[in-house]
């Protein structure tokens, strides 16, 4: 059995690795009666832990929040996860944020274990960072969006778009999404009724917020592949399909679009760009039968194609 010190540390990582435990469960993990347990939660009381309770059968404890931070208890790979993720805060893509993460990650080097600074230190001197470019999101800007998400609150902000307009929104947010150096707030827009996505660095969030509202179903479960689905249409607005004479696998690798089997011999290409004509050569240089679903316009750029090719010297 643990003695007194390191089962209260013990205790102490429980409580920190999920929200609620029971009592039965503590006694189990410890090894220890009940009543063993209620008197290590009194001694961490004692020493500034806020652990909540709640009595009768179904009751348990939880770590609550407390007005001064605890001390963390965490295993290896938690405190290399940790000060990684540190390190690149530091030069990431909030701002805000890299004076302060700099502060505690020379806090928890501090205390890391030789052995674990090697790992960090070895992690970090051999990593080459390509320099980050275009804009940084405020962290104050990312909090704020994130307890309306939590909170349920209509948010109100000015919001540029890529032309350069100003226009007020009225917003119930939903998620906030990250994707490369971006992040995105997805919400429902509630003057123009539609789902829309906002990049949170053309976001200046006015004050106060606006009423809470009910939560809708989402544009789809995954918000993510939502998210990415919307900008690869802005990006992308041209989409064409392709009828292959040839077995999927054989063009594997050959493409960037996507392409679906149709049998043995044939298969569906669909291609997204914003130049037609680039995506006929695309399509003619797979050096396959072919035929064009859509856009029927496509037709004409291939058509060109092929004569300035016929008419080529050799």
């Amino acid at each position: 059995m643990l003695d007194t010190s390191a089962r209260l540390l013990r205790l102490l990582s429980l409580l920190q690795t999920r929200r609620d435990w029971s009592s039965a469960d503590l006694s189990e993990r410890l090894g220890v009666a009940p009543r063993t347990v209620r008197r290590d939660v009194e001694r961490l009381r004692s020493l500034g832990y806020p652990v909540h309770s709640a009595p009768g059968v179904a009751g348990g404890y939880r770590l609550g929040a407390g007005a001064e931070l605890p001390p963390l208890l965490l295993d290896d790979e938690e405190a290399v996860a940790v000060a990684v993720g540190l390190r690149t805060a530091a030069n990431g893509t909030v701002t805000g944020i890299e004076e302060t993460s700099l502060r505690a990650l020379a806090k928890l080097e501090q205390v890391l274990p030789a052995r674990l600074r090697r790992r960090v230190n070895t992690l970090q001197t051999h990593t080459v960072r390509i320099n980050r470019d275009g804009p940084t999101v405020d962290a104050d800007v990312l909090s704020r969006v994130a307890a309306a998400c939590r909170d349920h609150e209509q948010l109100r902000f000015d919001y540029t778009d890529h032309q350069g307009e100003r226009t007020l929104r009225r917003t119930e947010p939903h998620r906030l999404v990250t994707k490369g150096n971006r992040w995105y707030l997805v919400g429902w827009d509630a003057d123009r009724r539609d789902w829309r996505t906002y990049r949170a660095d053309r976001i200046s969030l006015r004050t106060p917020n606006g009423p809470r509202f009910a939560p809708r179903e989402p544009p789809e479960p995954d918000v993510a592949a939502w998210v990415q689905s919307r900008l690869a249409h802005e990006m992308w607005p041209v989409e064409a399909r392709f009828l292959l004479h040839a077995p999927a696998g054989r063009l594997a690798g050959r493409t960037s679009g996507t392409l679906e089997p149709l049998g043995e011999d044939r298969c569906l290409l669909t291609l997204r760009g914003e130049d037609p004509h680039l995506m006929a050569v695309v399509v003619a240089f797979l050096d396959v039968d072919f035929e064009v679903l859509e856009p029927v316009e496509l037709k004409e750029h291939l058509h060109a194609l092929g004569r300035r090719l016929l008419s080529s010297r050799i």
